[in-house]
């Protein structure tokens, strides 16, 4: 049986390590989990998620609280009809390649969006993989509502990562796209 529920500190190794294998080497470390764990936490609700099977972590949803994360050159705000300090950002959705096609997007997805709901956020906002497999990310984002905004060509490129990151499929010359998609609430 999966269970899904909120991220603690006792999670974290094994969150950097799902996401080094699902996105890559260098995708995050303990002092950016630590930062994007605290930035999930408004009015003491905590949206970050993981999904655990038999004591093992198999998926796990980031999630910046509204109002808590940094705008940057890939958020086109103008686009959104929601103000920016009303839109949480949903910073990455994991899962295990044994776990995929099961719908557990889809679950983390809505766990975050209740938890950003009930710290008053009126939309999200996502920078989803295309390149994922079967191109994933932006199908099961689309099922739950979200629509597309604007393509970002090499968004994972290293000049934006850092040098460190690898990318599972491009290597070292990242040339994956995101698709910004908002959810409005």
């Amino acid at each position: 049986m999966i269970m899904i529920r909120q991220l603690t500190h006792a999670d974290f190794d094994a969150v950097i390590n799902l996401g080094e294998i699902v996105h890559g080497s260098g995708y995050m470390d303990l002092a950016e989990l630590t930062a994007i764990y605290h930035k999930g936490i408004k009015n003491g609700i905590n949206a970050n998620f993981v999904a655990i099977e038999n004591e093992q972590l198999i998926g796990f949803r980031l999630t910046y609280a509204a109002g808590q994360w940094p705008q940057d050159q890939w958020c086109t705000v103008d686009q959104w009809g929601v103000a920016f300090e009303d839109v949480c950002y949903f910073k990455s959705n994991t899962i295990a390649e044994s776990a995929r096609g099961q719908g557990l997007g889809g679950e983390l997805l809505a766990a975050s969006k209740a938890a950003v709901i009930a710290q008053g956020a009126k939309a999200g906002v996502s920078h989803l993989w295309q390149q994922s497999p079967n191109n994933a990310a932006v199908r099961y984002f689309t099922k739950a509502g979200g629509q597309l905004i604007k393509q970002h060509p090499q968004r994972w490129h290293q000049r934006y990562m850092g040098e460190d990151y690898i990318c599972v499929l491009c290597g070292e010359d990242c040339h994956c796209d995101a698709c910004e998609m908002l959810l409005v609430f």
